[in-house]
């Protein structure tokens, strides 16, 4: 049975079972299930309909006709959905569109009259902590200011090192714009530079990183890989600075909206001018030092804040990681015993490096179960695109040239071009340098963790040692020479396994 959150949102017990958010906005309403509440929770199911509630707010102060017929059209199913998953709490929660409209109340009403739900019409103020949360919780200790767009409001808020700060919220989206302009963008250019009201504290800010929010800012995104052929199409955590956000702002007011990009929709790209017309606004106004798009936002807010305080402070990489390894049963190899097992080949290695390697450790066997001749390749492509919070694009590169070398992948390879440039020559080093010694660690003790810990690596300015103590002197043999000599070549050391005494 599904149980709704209550109105007054406060932290409660981690739910058992599958949770669910229905976002009602003024441009879509879309329904993400994910596995349960957790601090990296899995989406079990991503489903939306482009209802355009907004679409004619601006004009009428009213809900499109059209929008309302179909959010109750959809709804039931969204709702026979989420009691077919055995999702064991909702959170309905709409925005702009229905808070600004005369009828958003009649219209909450006439939702749990049909659906019986209780819809929470979040203000302003809600909307913003619930996406600052968002971006939180894919980038912990975020600083800068997080803008989520929708289609008929902007709302802005100051992060802190991962706090959420002052809020504001702008009666300015692409629904509104293009109805207001009557679908002129020129005309649409000049209303957003006079009704861009920026509150005062966002010119405090100048110089921040600004977190980007929202589908139609995420297109604009898509748009700009697609343009420039860049290699990795994540759009969590992917950055531009102020120089390609112009040009790609310039380009973006100019485009045919029938032009097809990757990933966008028709109605995406309609709006695509004018989600870039408020961005150019924001940009005038904050001058950030760079911009960052976040593929959270409302959604996972909504999880993030009902999560006890304990799980909001796991890192949210491993603890995606962890998830993972679990998930494909690997060996009996710990993530914290080849973490321990590898650092003496890290000496000088920063807090940030022993934690992507750490996620390494975790992956290691994600391709365990696929055939041989294509696990290294499995392995790249996986932890390449790994459904993960915490993490950026060249992290990203970093873990996929490791699991990639971890199964005796050449990171030379065809296979690896696209992204490799993302990375310097050292870290794609250190990548290599990783992927061999988990190599090396499950072909000296076959997986078995108690054998593992009877060896260990010691690392001389002249040898990479492999040392066998007490009870593993027998484990040396040809297989064992073979993984140990290419970790000492690229650390340009001499390969010795030495046997206690």
């Amino acid at each position: 049975m599904l149980r709704r959150v209550p109105e007054r949102r406060v932290q409660t017990a981690v739910a058992e079972g599958p949770v669910a958010v229905i976002d009602v906005g003024s441009n879509s309403i879309r329904l993400v299930v994910y596995e349960r509440l957790s601090r990296a929770p899995a989406v079990l199911h991503n489903e939306k309909v482009s209802c355009g509630l907004g679409r004619s707010l601006f004009g009428t102060g009213r809900l499109d006709r059209g929008g309302v017929a179909c959010a109750f059209a959809n709804l039931p199913r969204f709702l026979a959905l989420c009691s077919g998953m055995g999702v064991s709490q909702l959170n309905v929660v709409a925005t702009a569109a229905v808070r600004e409209a005369s009828d958003g109340r009649a219209f909450a009403e006439e939702i749990a009259k049909r659906c019986g739900i209780r819809m929470q019409v979040l203000s302003g103020d809600e909307e913003a902590r619930l996406s600052a949360f968002g971006v939180i919780a894919g980038n912990p200790g975020a600083h800068g200011v997080a803008g989520d767009l929708g289609g008929s409001s902007l709302e802005m808020i100051a992060l802190d090192r991962g706090k959420p700060g002052r809020s504001a919220t702008l009666a300015l989206g692409p629904l509104q714009l293009a109805e207001e302009s009557g679908g002129d963008v020129e005309a649409a250019a000049k209303v957003a530079k006079n009704r861009f009201e920026a509150p005062a504290w966002l010119s405090g800010r100048k110089g921040e990183t600004f977190f980007a929010v929202g589908g139609a800012w995420r297109a604009l995104a898509k748009f700009h890989m697609a343009r420039t052929g860049y290699p990795l199409p994540v759009i969590h955590n992917f950055e531009m600075d102020l120089e390609e956000a112009r040009e790609t702002i310039s380009l973006a007011t100019r485009i045919d909206p029938e032009t097809k990009v990757p990933g966008v929709a028709k109605a995406r790209m309609r709006g695509l001018p004018y989600a870039a017309i408020l961005l150019k606004r924001l940009i005038a106004v904050m001058e950030p030092s760079g911009i960052v798009f976040s593929a959270f936002g409302l959604r996972e807010g909504c999880l993030y804040e009902l999560l006890p305080e304990a799980m909001r402070a796991e890192d949210p990489l491993i603890a995606a990681c962890r998830d993972l390894a679990r998930r494909t049963e690997g060996s009996g190899l710990s993530g914290e015993t080849l973490l321990g097992w590898t650092a003496p080949l890290f000496p000088e290695e920063t807090v940030e490096q022993k934690r992507l390697r750490f996620a390494a450790c975790l992956l290691c066997d994600i391709a365990k179960r696929d055939h041989p001749d294509f696990r290294a390749v499995q392995a790249f492509e996986r932890s390449l695109f790994v459904p993960a919070f915490g993490i950026g694009h060249k992290d990203r590169v970093f873990l996929g040239l490791a699991l990639f070398a971890r199964h005796k992948g050449d990171i030379q390879s065809p296979l690896t071009r696209r992204v490799r440039g993302l990375v310097g020559a050292k870290e794609r080093e250190r990548a290599v340098v990783l992927g061999r010694a988990l190599r090396l660690a499950h072909t000296v003790a076959g997986g078995v963790e108690d054998l593992l810990a009877r060896t260990k690596l010691e690392l001389t300015r002249k040898t990479l040692a492999l040392r066998l103590n007490a009870g593993a002197e027998s484990l040396d043999g040809e297989a064992v020479g073979k993984a140990l000599t290419p970790v000492a070549e690229i650390l340009g050391r001499r390969p010795e396994v030495l046997r206690k005494v």
